[in-house]
């Protein structure tokens, strides 16, 4: 999904608008989220970009991209920008020397 989101309609107050916006996005990480996975894949991962101009979008994680919309909307922005890319995510397991039992009591 890449799409310029108006923050501002007439008629319709400033803060509605944000909530619908933030609505279509969440609703998109989860359309995109419930499809199939190919064979191979673990699980569905997205690139995302968010700014006030598809030249300006800085890079984001999935759980900031609402924060995103949220401080543009907070410099008094008239549109956002957003891009969500689905991409294939593989787990990676930690290996086992790297695990510390936090019920072990630490030797001094």
């Amino acid at each position: 999904m890449k799409k310029n989101f108006p923050l501002q309609a007439e008629g319709k107050h400033p803060d509605r608008v944000l909530e619908a916006v933030k609505h279509d996005i969440r609703k998109y990480f989860k359309r995109e989220r419930n499809r199939d996975v190919p064979k191979g894949v673990d699980f569905w991962d997205f690139d995302c970009k968010v700014g006030l101009t598809a030249d300006t979008a800085e890079v984001v994680r999935v759980s900031g991209v609402i924060e995103a919309v949220d401080a543009a909307a907070q410099t008094g922005a008239s549109s956002v920008y957003v891009e969500i890319l689905s991409k294939h995510g593989m787990r990676v397991i930690k290996a086992q020397d790297d695990y510390e039992d936090p019920t072990q009591d630490a030797q001094y």
